[in-house]
């Protein structure tokens, strides 16, 4: 006879009860605003605390509470001009024809919000716009397919497993010097950043790294691997966490024609580089690349949700995903009715606006400011870039490298440190370029009006001006906050 499964009567009396888990923190807490200091508290508590106490002891960690779309102020009530977010936030914060837009979208009873085996309107509207956007410039990519994502790393993992699919014979992909895909396994493969890697291989691989913008180079490392062996060549039109690094006139163009001629895929990383940023739809197809895959995110979002795009050639497609492969490559957010109303709303501002020409025309006003500081401030400033709305800094070091023999790496990231708080401190908030130390980027939104964008540059001045040489800033910096710098570094 079988005994029955002991139900909840069964349980034994000396089992130690279960406690019910509180939410320490409430919504109503955060939306009112939590006491000063107590972020800093829970994020150094629970969250990436090193991180958290470097940033604090630079006096850059915020919290950073908007004043309009391009403008914030810290805790202190510090007003400081919006150039961070890593070129993910192409409008500010809270612009308003987004806002309201999403208002409107939460207020109706719409189609299931993950619609993942069903057709969605609208996934089927930003797929149409955006193939419709790549073919104006590409007529090649007509009847291209996009799969969506989360974030611009999702979108490397899903052209890598694209370009795999299309040529399966072939094990090697080719990246380039200071390139920067993203933080996943596949994209950090393709990253060639010792700090970043060093401690997660065996990576991906084989993989390739070649000069940026040396077209001989790239000729020669595929004759030498062999074309047959060669899945990808992996790169970004304008290289944005290398510190704006643009390439020659005609580099683009001749990689495209290289890839042709020994029949590899192209697969063009336009995660910060498209839909606006350069001051062109795409940066690579305006430089005459025809890549076979291209990656999308950061602009995509609008800045509220995270949303990533790969678009590929239909044939390559059809190698992974055709027939009833369909679910050979499927992401559970990707494609969410939410983000995808985002995307739709984004694209129609960035289009409606023109914003794609203003930020060719204010990029060419900030780069020729840059280029005058350069020129007053020689001792400062080692070099400048821009590209569209991405702007670079890049700062001679703050201090002679034998100061720092134990790790290369922490004079560089010093200085940049440095710079970034003289920087808060005068009213602007930039950002790290994250594979090229001694470079500070500057993003503003491509919507930021003219006067506000030429009074961050003459807060970038003023700054200069005060300082006069790098070290400088490093004596304004108190002792004890170097010594515990010191004490989290080592």
């Amino acid at each position: 006879m079988s005994t029955p499964l002991a139900g909840p009567a069964a349980v034994a009396h000396d089992e130690a009860p279960q406690v019910r888990a509180g939410l320490p923190v409430r919504s109503s807490e955060v939306l009112a605003g939590l006491p000063a200091g107590r972020a800093h508290e829970l994020e150094v508590a629970y969250g990436n605390r090193d991180f958290v106490r470097i940033i604090d002891l630079f006096g850059v960690g915020g919290v950073l509470k908007p004043v309009g779309p391009w403008e914030a102020e810290d805790e202190t009530g510090h007003g400081l001009i919006l150039a961070g977010s890593f070129a993910a936030s192409p409008f500010g914060e809270g612009y308003g024809p987004l806002v309201e837009f999403m208002r409107e979208y939460l207020q109706r009873p719409l189609p299931l919000s993950l619609p993942q085996q069903t057709v969605s309107e609208w996934r089927a509207a930003v797929e149409t716009n955006l193939i419709a956007l790549l073919s104006a410039v590409s007529p090649s990519h007509a009847d291209s397919r996009v799969l969506f994502s989360n974030s611009g790393a999702e979108a490397i993992e899903a052209a890598v497993k694209l370009a795999r699919a299309a040529r399966p014979r072939a094990t090697t992909f080719v990246n380039f010097t200071h390139g920067y895909h993203g933080k996943t396994f596949a994209a950090l493969s393709l990253t060639p950043n010792e700090s970043y890697q060093a401690v997660f291989r065996p990576l991906m691989g084989p993989v390739r790294t070649i000069p940026y913008g040396d077209a001989a180079a790239l000729d020669l490392a595929l004759r030498e691997i062999g074309p047959d062996k060669v899945t990808a060549i992996v790169l970004e039109p304008v290289q944005g966490e290398a510190g704006i690094v643009v390439p020659p006139d005609g580099y683009l163009r001749e990689v495209g024609e290289i890839a042709r001629r020994h029949g590899i895929l192209v697969i063009a990383d336009e995660i910060q580089t498209g839909l606006g940023r350069t001051g062109h739809w795409f940066a690579g197809a305006a430089a005459g690349l025809d890549a076979d895959i291209i990656t999308l995110a950061k602009p995509l979002g609008g800045g509220l949700i995270p949303v990533g795009a790969t678009i590929v050639r239909h044939d390559v497609f059809l190698k992974m995903q055709g027939g009833t492969n369909g679910k050979r490559h499927s992401n559970t957010f990707g494609g969410g009715s939410l983000a995808m109303a985002v995307a739709l709303r984004s694209l129609e501002i960035i289009h409606d606006e023109g914003l794609v020409e203003k930020a060719r025309e204010d990029g060419a006003y900030g780069l020729a400011r840059l280029r005058a500081m350069q020129e007053a401030h020689p001792g400062f400033i080692e070099s400048v870039r821009g590209a569209g709305m991405l702007f670079g800094i890049q700062v001679r070091p703050v201090a002679p490298p034998r100061f720092m023999p134990l790790d290369p790496e922490l004079l560089p990231i010093l200085t940049s440190l440095l710079f970034m708080r003289a920087l808060h401190q005068g009213g602007v908030h930039a950002c790290f370029a994250q594979n090229s130390l001694r470079v500070v980027r500057f993003t503003p939104a491509l919507t930021m009006p003219r006067p506000v964008l030429s009074k961050m540059f003459d807060r970038i001045e003023r700054v200069l001006e005060t300082h006069k040489q790098p070290w400088r800033m490093l004596m304004t910096m108190p002792a004890k906050k170097l010594a515990q710098l010191a004490r989290i570094a080592l």
